[in-house]
């Protein structure tokens, strides 16, 4: 959601560019964006090898199933280049210019902007990571309600790779068509921003347990899970022993973004404690994520009657709560407010269910 409700928001700058279908990045500083559920849930293999196996993953009742390609799943690296087609598309959302899900991207500047090498071997690997994301489909299942549904989709629709001619062949640019569950995301704003520095952790693990951190963290002054449940979030394969070996390295090092790790052994659980690189806000509203004051305007106390319909169940002040800090982090002022509001409630309700 961006200042009025997004779908209106975005239908209406199509309106404006109806010959507008191709959005191509060019925003060298963009802030690094992720999709939540995809900081959430394991999407991606941990593997540098490829992994061809379908992986399914369960928790609280949800469920994620990723089935690969015959080139392997796409893997925790592969996933930089949604990373950087998200964080430029968010950018110029931003600034209220004209977006598209149909995406061309410089390989160099891909390259240079996910910290990564530009000989011919970092070219060809892009083209692979490509084809990885291209052929990994995923399914699972969204509770509304007492009814389940079960949805199936890519990560991106479709791609195309423009060569150099000549000998070296080398890729000069890519087109990519993102899914409409990755464009939907995007333009319900529900993604979180990453630290720059999360494309200098190399090791896989690193990155997926900086995710987990993003997003159940926060800008919370610290989050604390068990080592059973932090290893089942992040989708590695390794040992109990191995996953804890890398835990207490991590924790050593200190080397996590935003971050600080500590594993005590004898509950077997791990603390994350934020750095204060990011803002905290007001306890006054309940903490959580923001990066700016929870939006303060008034909204018509009419709507609440609203809220309880488009959210069964759950209680219309502690919405307003979140949704009053939501819109504060994400520094949108609303048109509409109530509007605003209502569509935020219905979509808290299609992710989460009754409580």
């Amino acid at each position: 959601m961006e200042g009025d409700p997004p779908n209106q928001h975005l239908a209406l700058m199509k309106e404006r560019h109806p010959q507008h279908d191709l959005f191509i990045c060019d925003v060298a500083d963009a802030v690094l964006k992720d999709v939540m559920a995809e900081l959430e849930h394991p999407f991606y293999s941990l593997s540098k090898k490829p992994e061809t196996s379908i992986r399914r993953y369960e928790h609280n009742g949800q469920w994620l199933q990723v089935t690969p390609s015959v080139k392997g799943l796409a893997t925790i690296y592969d996933k930089d280049i949604l990373i950087y087609a998200i964080s430029q598309i968010m950018a110029k959302l931003k600034r209220g210019e004209p977006v598209s899900k149909r995406v061309r991207i410089n390989s160099h500047d891909l390259l240079v902007f996910t910290n990564r090498g530009t000989s011919g071997k970092d070219y060809e690997a892009l083209q692979e990571a490509i084809e990885r994301i291209r052929g990994t489909t995923i399914s699972t299942n969204i509770r509304t309600g007492d009814m389940e549904q079960t949805d199936t989709f890519g990560l991106i629709d479709s791609s195309s790779i423009r060569r150099k001619h000549g000998l070296d062949g080398r890729l000069l640019s890519c087109e990519i068509t993102l899914s409409d569950w990755v464009f939907n995301a995007i333009q319900h704003n529900e993604v979180l921003t990453l630290h720059r520095d999360y494309f200098r952790l190399r090791k896989p693990i690193e990155r997926r347990i900086y995710e987990l951190a993003r997003k159940h963290c926060g800008q919370q002054p610290s989050w604390k899970a068990s080592l059973e449940i932090l290893h089942k979030k992040s989708g590695s394969k390794s040992t109990d022993r191995e996953f804890r070996r890398a835990v207490r390295a991590l924790a050593a090092s200190d080397h996590l973004p935003d971050y600080f790790v500590a594993y005590d052994g004898e509950t077997d659980m791990v603390l994350f404690t934020n750095r204060n690189t990011m803002k905290i806000v007001s306890d006054k509203f309940g903490g959580g994520e923001g990066d700016s004051e929870p939006w303060s305007g008034r909204l018509d106390p009419e709507v609440f009657a609203d809220i309880r319909s488009a959210a069964p169940g759950w209680d219309p002040y502690y919405l307003e709560t979140e949704w009053r800090r939501w819109v504060g982090e994400e520094e949108i002022q609303p048109k509409h407010p109530e509007r605003h509001f209502l569509k935020f409630a219905q979509s808290w309700f299609e992710k989460r269910g009754r409580p």
